[in-house]
């Protein structure tokens, strides 16, 4: 019987306990995001980081900057929230509009604020293995893999996708809980081969149902990363409903990693806060 990583149910406990600890520090924390244009499902995913904000007594203060903005235009409101003392944490939504310098932005936050984790600074903290803020995804991901109590010291994990904000970071953390860690991307060689070697499989190649059951090792562990279109429905890089008759574990998509990133960013935020604690 495969066990559904129900990612909702999980972040709802977290963010509750989240709550409590928020109410006993006597803190006040503060995230800021930044979002240039007007990116339908950009707005949609601050919307709900600011919905998540409130629920559990985090502050939140949303900065919108047009869509034909230069990159100096960003960089001036990265840098007036880096200045701010209220503020603890800043993200940027990505992606951001085609003559923005995305990389020169990123690389504008101030590093104790950096709660998305891309920050080059912070992507090398945790690829020493000392990470400070890791990337809200992977992060939920571990989170989430603690939770159902699955073994990653010693197991095989194979991540497909390579991204900065996903496949990298994600092989850096599953390496530092001692996974043996293989990422697979558009050009490796004997791609199913590869992904059938899993024992736990993390899928962040933003393709619908790229992965199906013969990409499976029979009792794998599945996390789906991918938000993707398909007839109008919301699916995954997974067919769902062929792999979960051969994996032991498997995220739906919706309510699997997207909340768990959504709970790990609040989490970060409250880290950031008390890290500027005196």
């Amino acid at each position: 019987m495969v066990t559904i990583l129900d990612g909702k149910s999980v972040s709802e406990k977290r963010l509750e306990l989240l709550k409590e600890a928020i109410g006993e520090s006597g803190l006040y924390p503060r995230l800021a995001t930044v979002i240039a244009g007007s990116d339908p499902a950009s707005q949609m995913y601050v919307r709900m980081k600011h919905r998540a904000c409130e629920r559990v007594g985090i502050g939140s203060v949303g900065i919108e900057v047009p869509g034909d903005a230069t990159t100096d235009k960003v960089l001036e409101a990265v840098s007036r929230l880096n200045r701010d003392p209220d503020i603890n944490g800043i993200l940027v939504q990505l992606p951001l509009p085609g003559r923005v310098d995305t990389e020169r932005v990123i690389a504008a936050v101030d590093t104790g604020k950096d709660v998305d984790g891309f920050h080059p600074t912070s992507l090398g903290l945790l690829m020493s293995g000392r990470p400070r803020f890791a990337p809200c995804t992977p992060k939920g991901i571990m989170t989430l893999l603690a939770e159902y109590h699955i073994p990653v010291a010693g197991a095989r994990a194979v991540v497909a996708g390579r991204s900065i904000d996903v496949g990298r970071p994600m092989a850096a953390l599953l390496t530092n809980a001692d996974a043996t860690v293989t990422i697979c991307h558009s050009k490796t060689r004997n791609l199913a081969a590869e992904l059938r070697q899993a024992d736990i499989l993390v899928s962040a190649t933003g393709k619908a149902h790229f992965i199906t059951p013969e990409m499976v090792k029979p009792g794998a562990v599945v996390i789906d990363v991918g938000i993707n279109q398909l007839n109008g429905k919301l699916v995954g890089d997974v067919d769902f409903e062929a792999v979960k008759e051969v994996a032991s574990a498997i995220t739906p998509v919706p309510g699997g990693v997207g909340p768990m990133t959504i709970a790990t960013l609040m989490e970060n935020t409250f880290a950031a806060a008390v890290m500027r604690t005196p």
